[in-house]
């Protein structure tokens, strides 16, 4: 079996950075404030941790649950790699846009890290 730093090359994504809770994310939409670009709409909120925490919000409009869950570990992949990049002390929630379901992997990441780094 894998270990955790043959898998992923060690970068984890872990519970204390997510947004896991209903609260967190009402939180972020009440105080927070908000940036788009062609595939994502950004919430971002300063949460005085020493860390980011990510949360994910993919609207049931964008396709069935198979293409919703893809999205969503395309979108976790992105953010696991690149975590350490993306300034500390923020509750961020992302949402996807419909253009995010063709988009190459690449461009996804590209478009995500230019809103990340602007917060």
């Amino acid at each position: 079996m894998p270990t955790a730093s043959s898998r992923g090359r060690g970068k984890l994504f872990p519970r204390e950075a997510r947004l896991v809770r209903r609260g967190e994310f009402d939180a972020v939409y009440r105080a927070g404030t908000r940036r788009s670009s062609s595939h994502f709409t950004v919430f971002f909120r300063a949460n005085e941790l020493p860390q980011s925490r990510f949360g994910f919000s993919i609207k049931k409009a964008l396709g069935g649950s198979v293409v919703r869950n893809r999205i969503r570990r395309r979108l976790r992949e992105v953010v696991r790699c690149h975590r350490l990049e993306i300034p500390a002390g923020w509750d961020i929630v992302i949402h996807p846009k419909s253009s995010v379901e063709r988009a190459p992997f690449a461009a996804l990441t590209t478009d995500l890290l230019r809103l990340l780094k602007s917060v």
